[in-house]
């Protein structure tokens, strides 16, 4: 069983891009060259999306080999395939790591556990609930990489396998 995903390296200074292509390179088992160009949204820093296939978890195998380096902007995503949910993995050098469960039709799927542990803050006063709950979405995340997406004239254009 295989699945599918992107790799999106929003931001990473020149002198990490080949680090970042042989710690995928290592994932996959295959030689990786990526297309880089500039960010804008970051002078200094290279942007880059790599399409890839793999087994199931590829995409957590990814974002481990990826996480933790200062000043890398990324993310990881796998369609959902016949056996496993879809992942996204989003990383900043502020907030760290975040990883979500995608369904079948993109919408992230929340564990119960983590639903009642919002509540459970938020009802004793420790966190606000809808600050929780936006944590939970990854709206951090989005806000911090959403200048990053926008790569300007000269971006790669990603074809879509599946439509819903």
């Amino acid at each position: 069983m295989t699945t599918r995903g992107v790799l999106y390296v929003h931001a990473a200074p020149r002198a990490l891009c080949p680090h970042v292509e042989w710690a995928v390179a290592g994932v996959l088992g295959v030689r990786v060259s990526l297309d880089w160009i500039r960010q804008p949204a970051a002078p200094g820093t290279w942007r880059a999306e790599f399409s890839w296939q793999g087994e199931p978890g590829t995409a957590s195998k990814l974002a481990s080999a990826l996480r933790g380096w200062h000043l890398l902007r990324f993310e990881v995503t796998a369609e959902p395939s016949a056996g496993a949910e879809g992942e996204r993995y989003s990383a900043t050098p502020e907030l760290g790591i975040f990883h979500a469960v995608i369904g079948m039709h993109g919408d992230i799927l929340v564990p119960e556990d983590r639903l009642r542990a919002a509540m459970q803050r938020a009802g004793s006063g420790e966190a606000d609930l809808q600050t929780e709950l936006s944590r939970l979405l990854g709206k951090p995340w989005d806000d911090e990489l959403e200048p990053f997406r926008y790569a300007g004239e000269g971006a790669p254009v990603r074809w879509l396998h599946q439509v819903v």
